[in-house]
C-alpha cells in the first residue's frame, strides 16, 4: 500500500487507491464503484470539487471550441452521464455529432435518458466499450475527450495509443482529470478536505463512503502533470501542453494528432 502518485512509466493499472492489487482486477473493483455511484454522479463531482467542476468543464469546451457547422464528430470517453458531449453540442449550435463511450452500463444508461429528456439524441450515440479497445477505425473522429475518467482507466499508456489511432490527422486530444495541488496552503486545505470531508459527505448523500474514499486515492495516486504529459507526447502527440485549474487541482492536458 503506497499513497505515493505514480511515475510516467506507470503503476495505476494494479493501484485501486492506495492499494494494490492484482492484473486485471482494477477495472472489476472500478465498475462496481461506478454502479454505486452512477445516479449521483452529478453530485458526486460537485461535492469533490466544491462546484468547481463546472467551470473547469466550460472551460475544456472553450479550449475544445467545436466549428459551428455540421461534419465536426468527437468521441467522450467515460462520459457515462453525458455531461461533456452536452456541452460540445451546444457549443457547437447542436452541429456537432458525437459518441459517448464507457465500460459502465449504469453510467450510460444515465446518460442516454438524459439526452432524450433535453433533445440530445439525434446528436449523440451512446456506446458501452472499454477506452483501451476502442470499436472505432482508424482516423474515425475530430476530437476526443475525456473528463475525469482517465486515472479509472488501469491501462492508460493503452488508452492513450487508443486515442492517437481514432483521430484523424489534425484531430485534438483533450483530458481534464484532478491533478496535483501546486499552491503553499490550498494543497493543504485540499488534502484535508479530500481525506475527511469528501468520504463523510459520500456517506451522507449516498450511504456508502467506500467508493469516494477511493476516487480520493485515485486522484493521490494519478500522475502529476509534467509526468502525464510525457505519457501523452509518448501515444504519439505533438505540441503536448497542460493547463492548471484552481492552483492544480484540476488540469485540461491537451494534445494533437499532425
Amino acid at each position: 500500500m503506497s499513497d505515493q502518485r505514480v511515475s510516467a512509466q506507470g503503476g495505476m493499472q494494479t493501484s485501486y487507491g492506495f492499494r494494490t492489487v492484482a492484473d486485471g482486477e482494477k477495472q472489476t473493483l472500478v465498475n462496481d464503484v461506478f454502479h454505486k455511484v452512477a445516479k449521483r454522479y452529478d453530485i458526486m463531482n460537485d461535492v469533490m470539487s466544491a462546484g468547481m467542476h463546472r467551470v473547469w468543464k466550460n472551460a475544456m469546451i472553450a479550449s475544445l471550441n467545436p466549428p459551428r457547422r455540421p461534419g465536426f464528430r468527437f468521441l467522450d470517453v467515460a462520459g457515462g452521464t453525458g455531461d461533456i458531449a452536452f456541452r460540445i453540442v451546444e457549443a457547437s449550435d447542436r452541429q456537432a455529432t458525437g459518441t459517448v463511450l464507457d465500460i459502465n452500463g449504469s453510467m450510460l444508461a444515465v446518460g442516454a435518458d438524459r439526452a432524450v429528456k433535453n433533445g440530445y439524441a439525434d446528436n449523440l450515440d451512446f456506446v458501452e466499450a472499454n477506452a483501451e479497445e476502442l470499436p472505432f477505425e482508424d482516423n474515425s473522429f475530430d476530437a476526443y475527450t475525456i473528463a475525469f475518467g482517465i486515472r479509472n482507466v488501469p491501462d492508460i499508456d493503452k488508452a492513450l495509443r487508443e486515442a492517437y489511432r481514432v483521430l484523424r490527422r489534425g484531430g485534438r486530444f483533450l483530458c481534464l482529470e484532478f491533478s496535483e495541488v501546486e499552491m503553499p496552503i490550498l494543497d493543504r486545505v485540499y488534502d484535508a478536505w479530500s481525506f475527511n470531508g469528501i468520504p463523510a459527505m459520500g456517506k451522507a448523500i449516498a450511504g456508502d463512503a467506500e467508493p469516494y474514499q477511493y476516487l480520493v486515492e485515485s486522484i493521490r495516486k494519478f500522475p502529476r502533470q509534467r509526468d502525464f504529459a510525457a505519457m501523452i507526447e509518448r501515444a504519439g502527440f505533438a505540441r503536448v501542453g497542460y493547463t492548471n485549474y484552481t492552483g492544480g487541482v484540476a488540469a485540461l492536458h491537451s494534445g494533437w494528432k499532425i
